[in-house]
């Protein structure tokens, strides 16, 4: 009532790993969703990213309010926007999720029209202070840093870390560092609607550019992209902003695909589950690209 002028009528759906993610329905027939996580300043952040970009015209949902204390959370609301695959049409998603990820790059606010995006996700955390290759998990009291083996996950990581470290040409940009397929819904190859507004960051452009080039899907939503893919990505980043990628800007952006892969795979390993996210051979492929070989 005090914040979206009705109350609830109906819960749509429930949902959410580090975030309580809820659809309702209110009185006068509005569809929402209502999203509550730890508070921290970069919400705010995230939530003007995505009220900017919905005035540009970005397929987003429309942020209905700002971030508001609930209790020791913070809660954001947001318009409910269904349907939608959940993989484009089948021959171009290379170039559909390059062509979306450089038209957000491109309408998002200058990195210094925004209070803080800081400190970004565990999985992108690439700048972290940690005596190691991996940052803290959020949600969790592991270090992975103390969890042993497998071996070559922490080699690629440290490996790719070090090529980010050397710094490059790539200007500091936001855009969304969790450019995974169950975060987007598409319509044929048109674009429908990005969610997980609360992966947004500040980082070089060629960063950012490699992490969504490694995460993104062509043929199933489980499975990530395969370095050909990540390839085709990067080139058809470069078609879609209008100048390709230099050699350092590729060399920081496969960089980044591996860290934010290896972390995952070290994150798996430690929860006991099989590693998925990354193989050592594929790593090895990867950290050639990026010239941390």
């Amino acid at each position: 009532m005090e914040h979206l002028g009705s109350p609830p009528s109906d819960e749509i759906f429930r949902s959410g790993h580090l975030s309580t993610v809820v659809g309702l329905r209110l009185a006068d027939d509005r569809e929402v969703v209502v999203k509550i996580r730890p508070d921290s300043a970069r919400i705010a952040g995230c939530v003007e990213v995505q009220r900017r970009l919905f005035q540009a015209g970005y397929p987003c949902p429309q942020p209905l309010t700002g971030a508001v204390p609930f209790g020791e959370d913070v809660a954001t609301a947001e318009a409910y926007v269904p349907g939608g695959a959940v993989l484009p049409s089948a021959g171009r998603a290379a170039e559909a999720f390059a062509e979306a990820f450089a038209r957000l790059v491109g309408l998002a606010p200058r990195p210094g029209e925004v209070f803080t995006l800081d400190p970004p996700p565990s999985w992108a955390a690439w700048r972290h202070t940690e005596d190691g290759p991996w940052p803290r998990p959020e949600g969790a009291e592991i270090d992975l840093n103390e969890v042993a083996g497998p071996e070559w996950t922490d080699d690629a990581g440290r490996r790719a870390r070090d090529r980010l470290l050397r710094g490059g040409e790539s200007e500091a940009v936001i855009g969304h560092c969790d450019w995974l397929a169950g975060n987007l819904r598409w319509s044929g190859d048109a674009l429908l609607v990005v969610h997980d507004w609360d992966s947004m960051v500040v980082d070089d452009e060629a960063v950012l550019a490699g992490f969504a080039a490694a995460l993104y899907s062509t043929v199933e939503p489980d499975r990530l992209a395969t370095v050909e893919d990540t390839e085709r990505f990067l080139i058809a980043y470069g078609h879609a902003r209008g100048r390709e990628l230099s050699a350092d800007e590729l060399e920081r952006s496969w960089a980044a695909g591996v860290w934010t892969r290896a972390y995952d795979a070290k994150d798996q390993h430690a929860a006991g589950q099989p590693v998925t996210a990354l193989s050592e051979q594929e790593a090895r492929e990867r950290l050639r690209r990026a010239g941390a070989g």
